[in-house]
């Protein structure tokens, strides 16, 4: 397992979350709704869950349901549409990625820009 919890992958998370809550793997899948064997295979990162999966999971356990979906390397439907009907959307995210933006930088964008803020920040 990795040594801090931006280096943890998705399962990681997922796993470190549910040991914090004392949930067995059982008690999860009962709880979202879904198959122990399945979430183990999410904790073992061999799948990757759908959106709905994570939204219970993250729900469950208590989790930042956008760190998941960024560790899933899932953008979201919405976040998908949106993409495509707001192209300057797209001409941010390549630049951020080109220029290898620290996410301490992102971050810092995203508290700055009132429209970026999370709705528990405003």
């Amino acid at each position: 397992m990795a040594n801090n919890e931006t280096e943890m992958t998705l399962g990681d998370q997922i796993r470190v979350g549910r040991a914090r809550r004392k949930m067995t793997l059982r008690e999860l899948a009962a709880a979202t709704d879904n198959s122990p064997s399945y979430l183990s295979d999410i904790e073992n990162d061999r799948r990757v869950p759908s959106e709905p999966v994570l939204r219970a999971i993250a729900d469950t356990l208590g989790l930042d349901f956008d760190d998941l979906m960024a560790s899933a390397g899932r953008f979201g439907e919405n976040a998908d549409r949106y993409l495509k009907r707001n192209p300057q959307a797209g001409v941010l995210f390549r630049r951020l990625s080109e220029r290898n933006v620290a996410p301490e930088v992102i971050k810092r964008l995203m508290s700055e820009v009132p429209e970026l803020r999370d709705e528990s920040d405003k």
